[in-house]
């Protein structure tokens, strides 16, 4: 996988330790600046980092005229569910549920787009360099964690809801509670969703998730560092629709 040269942009794998700093910049900038975070997660550096970033390969997607970063996200390649345990999301979850999973495993992380980017193609480009990565190395499962930004579940009540009704995960991988700040929305909602809120509210990325047949946590995780609010999601490969996976295989060849 990677380059990829996609119209206006280019992915590849960060190669360099300015490569991995770039990342990091731009990261800070979705994930502290833009969102008025306080604390913990202010740094003098500028860099949005953790002990991670060492394990993971890192994804840049790359204005072709000006090199600009507009993009980035990294992940984590498992042989199986019984490596399960050394992923990012297994701090906040209780995962003993996937320790079983037969078939490699992908955990995307750390997704964002620059603030001032608004090209669409973005995330097509970003999700084909990981669609052609995912069938290059026989991925059976995708999952990370995906972030809401706030954290009063109140913002995100509708598209919370949507979730509980349409999405929940199988029972038999269901994660369970492990971080100490969590809403238990599956159990807390009661209202039917308003579908046009609740859309307006989903994260694009979980909407991409969900497009592809994901299913999520029946808790999220309060994330106070990071200002945002996170549900453990997965993508089991072979459940992808026909469809979406050849527009995803069309961007990716």
């Amino acid at each position: 996988m990677i380059p990829l040269l996609k119209g206006r942009y280019t992915a590849r794998f960060a190669e360099t330790r300015p490569d991995i700093e770039a990342a990091q910049r731009l990261r800070y900038l979705a994930f502290i600046v833009g969102s008025g975070v306080q604390g913990a997660g202010l740094r003098e550096d500028g860099l949005e980092a953790d002990d991670f970033d060492a394990l993971c390969r890192h994804v840049l997607i790359e204005e072709r005229k000006t090199g600009r970063l507009v993009c980035t996200y990294r992940f984590l390649d498992l042989a199986g569910g019984a490596e399960i345990a050394q992923s990012y999301s297994a701090q906040f979850y209780g995962l003993d549920g996937l320790a079983d999973f037969e078939g490699r495993m992908l955990e995307m992380g750390r997704f964002c787009i620059h603030p001032e980017a608004r090209d669409p193609d973005i995330l097509r480009v970003a999700w084909g360099a990981m669609t052609r990565y995912v069938d290059e190395q026989e991925i059976a499962l995708l999952f990370g964690c995906s972030s809401f930004h706030g954290t009063e579940w109140k913002d995100h009540a509708d598209a919370l809801a949507m979730l509980k009704h349409r999405h929940l995960g199988p029972k038999r991988f269901l994660p369970k509670v492990k971080a100490p700040n969590v809403f238990k929305f599956a159990a807390r909602l009661r209202r039917k969703p308003d579908a046009r809120r609740a859309m307006l509210k989903m994260p694009p990325l979980l909407k991409t998730y969900l497009m592809m047949g994901g299913w999520v946590s029946d808790h999220a995780v309060v994330d106070r560092d990071l200002g945002t609010m996170h549900v453990f999601t997965g993508v089991e490969i072979n459940a992808i629709p026909p469809a979406r996976k050849k527009l995803l295989r069309a961007v990716a060849g």
